[in-house]
């Protein structure tokens, strides 16, 4: 089986500071694995490295199956931003161009969206049920309805693997919750396989089937029944946290 994602030895420094060190795993078609560690611990560090927008410095990183540094088939990923770092208020696009900007960044000149591509775009929305929000001001939308907009602008392509970045972010207990379903409903039943950097270690183990987590290198990467009985992870986060952790799952 051709892993989604394998990262081998990979390190990272920002001058002197080093962000990751020796970072190595491996992700399936279909896990859906929560990226979690304190702050500071080189999750955003990693997400840019995987996406290309970094350029790694030690180690190797292939998505299906082909290096990143050659990798071009972007429509096979979808990445899903913190709300709060990318959409200002004053940005006059409707959710329609929004999430067309998926299929826009793709094409080569002129870059159009044609008939065959609005009818993506309608199907997406209508996924994420937002078509009656088709041509409203984006950044007037409360920030569930946001996110729901960014998860159909990802999506749009079809894509295999979908990164999210702490997707929770400023939303409201039931937004949030509502949007986790989605995700979930989306790796379940389409075979997404999914990537969701969180700070809530209790929420992402009620969706997630695996756990990466990071503090420069790799505490722990495996299924939450084993983070759960594992004796080495009690010592390292101690009983009650990992309790927190895994009373959900």
């Amino acid at each position: 089986m051709e892993h989604i994602l394998s990262v081998r030895d990979l390190s990272f420094s920002y001058g002197p500071t080093e962000a990751l060190n020796n970072v190595s795993f491996d992700i399936e078609p279909g896990d859906y694995v929560g990226l979690a560690g304190p702050n500071g611990a080189g999750k955003t560090t990693l997400i840019k490295l995987i996406l290309g927008l970094l350029r790694k410095r030690g180690g190797t990183i292939k998505l299906f199956g082909q290096d990143s540094g050659g990798f071009s088939d972007w429509r096979r990923v979808g990445f899903v931003p913190q709300r709060a770092a990318v959409l200002n208020p004053l940005f006059p696009a409707t959710v329609q161009e929004v999430v067309g900007l998926g299929l826009l960044s793709q094409k080569r000149f002129p870059r159009k969206i044609g008939p065959a591509d609005e009818r993506k775009i309608e199907q997406a929305l209508s996924a994420m049920d937002i078509s009656y929000l088709k041509d409203k001001i984006a950044g007037e939308l409360s920030g569930g309805q946001q996110q729901r907009v960014f998860l159909a602008r990802a999506m749009v392509s079809s894509p295999e693997l979908l990164i999210l970045d702490e997707p929770g972010t400023a939303l409201d207990p039931q937004s949030s919750e509502n949007f986790f379903e989605l995700v979930k409903k989306l790796n379940q039943e389409k075979g997404i396989t999914v990537i969701m950097i969180t700070h809530d270690l209790g929420q992402i183990g009620k969706y997630a089937g695996k756990l990466l987590y990071l503090d420069r290198g790799v505490v722990f990467y495996g299924g939450f029944k084993d983070f759960c009985q594992s004796e080495e992870m009690t010592r390292y986060f101690g009983p009650f946290s990992q309790h927190l952790i895994c009373h959900q799952h």
